[in-house]
């Protein structure tokens, strides 16, 4: 399956993208209170981030917008009106001044978003830079102080993090860790720290073997653990060393229950609603292991169990419910496009 993100999509993610980054509430703000002089709005504790209904969530939601930009702004396929839109909103957002802010805040709290947040404000940083323009240097020339925090935090963390979190949700170590690899280097981290992230990828997940897929997916998992982990391993083993690696971790694969869709079945549920997204992040990460594959059997299976979940995933992506609205269409792009910072 070539990555190729259909142009009918351009406006209706767009629309859902611009509305939730300018949305404050509802906030599920991740902050731990010091004291009562901290009960301030959302968009005091973080100027360019507070929509969205929590940080993550407008982080990516902020890189969609700019990868939209980069994909048809000039295609003809976003309107100027919509473009125009988008470039006030990241130019209010994206300031050195707002995003000075952003960078205190992590500093000073080195476990928020960890590594989650941390791999899309990388992201966002390196899909400005690809943009490729004036607008998009500028908006990347500001978040690289935030970059260069997210660095300081992974080389203080990652020689302590002794056991990787394996669970398909938000502070799952593979994925995070896959996405500062994918956009690293665009975004301007120093090589030695993406050296260190693939150093303890491999330390997590090299002895890996028969991964428990019967167990998957759990009730709330919008990751799956063992293809997202088999997805960073491909980021950091060599194509032969990673067919090797991949027949042990994953025995049977083209059998697996991994290739069949997930039951959703309350996509109103935030909970249940995450397998929505457990669709889109499997069909990723299944096109990407098949290419690592080549073509063959595996190739074909895979491919076409990932257009499976994406069948199941995308008539949801724009549902006029806040609960997936707020963060679904990200995870659509990155299953029908090529992963962030590429």
């Amino acid at each position: 399956m070539s990555p190729a993100l259909p142009a009918t999509y351009a406006v209706p993610f767009t629309e859902l993208a611009l509305a939730n980054v300018v949305r404050e509430y509802p906030n599920a703000p991740a902050h731990l209170y010091a004291g009562p002089e901290e009960l301030v709005a959302p968009r005091t504790l973080h100027p360019a981030f507070y929509g969205g209904y929590d940080w993550h969530s407008t982080v990516h939601m902020h890189w969609l917008l700019v990868r939209l930009l980069r994909r048809f702004s000039t295609t003809g396929d976003l309107p100027t009106t919509v473009t125009t839109r988008v470039h006030e909103v990241l130019d209010s957002h994206l300031t050195p001044e707002n995003i000075a802010v952003e960078a205190a805040y992590l500093r000073k709290r080195p476990h928020f978003e960890r590594p989650y947040g941390w791999a899309w404000l990388v992201a966002l940083a390196a899909e400005c830079r690809a943009l490729a323009t004036p607008e998009g240097d500028r908006w990347a020339d500001a978040l690289a102080p935030a970059v260069e925090t997210v660095g300081e935090l992974l080389t203080a963390w990652l020689p302590k993090a002794t056991y990787p979190i394996r669970h398909g949700i938000h502070p799952n170590s593979a994925f995070g860790l896959g996405m500062v690899l994918d956009a690293g280097e665009r975004a301007g981290l120093a090589r030695p720290v993406l050296d260190a992230v693939a150093e303890r990828l491999r330390t997590w997940f090299a002895g890996d073997h028969d991964a428990p897929a019967h167990w998957e997916p759990s009730g709330q998992d919008f990751l799956s653990p063992a293809l997202t982990e088999a997805d960073a391993m491909r980021r950091v083993l060599p194509a032969a060393e990673f067919r090797t690696w991949l027949a042990g971790f994953l025995p049977g694969l083209t059998d697996s229950p991994l290739l069949t869709p997930p039951v959703v079945s309350d996509h109103a549920d935030p909970q249940i609603g995450h397998l929505l997204g457990l669709t889109m992040s499997r069909a990723a990460a299944l096109r990407t292991i098949a290419d690592a594959l080549g073509e063959g059997p595996a190739h074909a299976a895979l491919t076409a169990s990932a257009e499976a979940h994406l069948a199941v995933g995308l008539p949801s992506v724009s549902s006029g419910d806040f609960s997936t609205d707020h963060w679904l269409a990200t995870f659509a792009a990155l299953a029908l496009d090529t992963p962030p910072g590429h």
